[in-house]
């Protein structure tokens, strides 16, 4: 049941998060090659990063065969669906990057737990595994990372692997519960423009003014 749990969550992560990374690359204009590229990066990046730092073979990537595909069919489904569909899509843009980051971060924790790593260690995996496609892709779209600076993000991915590594969520049902709970702190942290606290070192607009009247 386990494994069958890790295949759900894997399943429901790479369409989530290869979909996304096509529609970037798709505003951006890049060419097929790159919707391609850039959508699976987003996909498999953040699994990529996680398995360099828990000690999983890299190489494991290549047994994801099915993944590949099932990430292939869907980008290839966004790339030729009508533009007005992808703008409708856009507007639930948040609604499946939530699923993808859940999905993910649970995914991340149960590989992190499953190793009899630390707590320390699955909360890294559960956040790496959730945000880490999103970075990748966002770098390499030209984008500042939204998920290191857009409404609260990572945090509901650590928060998913902080459940999971204490053992309060074992079963099918109470990690699909758990699933639900991450997609919904994310949008209400979507909707109601909850942030996490920040300091800007730029000038405030009144401290600039009275530096230009200085000079």
């Amino acid at each position: 049941m386990e494994m069958d749990i890790f295949s759900i969550f894997s399943i429901i992560g790479t369409i989530a998060f290869a979909v996304s990374g096509a529609i970037v690359a798709m505003e951006e204009e890049y060419d097929i090659l790159g919707v391609f590229v850039l959508g699976l990066v987003t996909a498999f990046g953040g699994g990529v990063v996680r398995n360099l730092l828990i000690g999983m073979p890299v190489t494991s990537l290549w047994n994801q065969g099915h993944l590949f595909k099932i990430a292939m069919i869907a980008m290839t489904i966004a790339f030729i669906l009508p533009a007005d569909w992808i703008q409708r899509w856009r507007r639930s843009e948040a609604f499946f990057d939530a699923i993808g980051l859940s999905a993910f971060a649970i995914q991340g924790a149960l590989y992190a737990t499953q190793m009899k790593h630390p707590l320390s260690a699955v909360l890294v995996a559960a956040m790496l595994t959730g945000i880490g496609g999103g970075i990748i892709r966002d770098v390499l779209a030209g984008r500042k990372p939204l998920v290191l600076k857009d409404e609260i993000y990572a945090v509901w991915a650590m928060l998913a692997g902080l459940v999971i590594a204490l053992g309060w969520f074992k079963s099918t049902l109470e990690l699909l519960f758990l699933f639900v709970v991450v997609i919904t702190f994310r949008m209400l942290s979507v909707y109601f423009n909850w942030k996490l606290p920040r300091r800007s070192l730029k000038p405030a607009p009144a401290e600039q003014h009275t530096k230009g009247e200085a000079v």
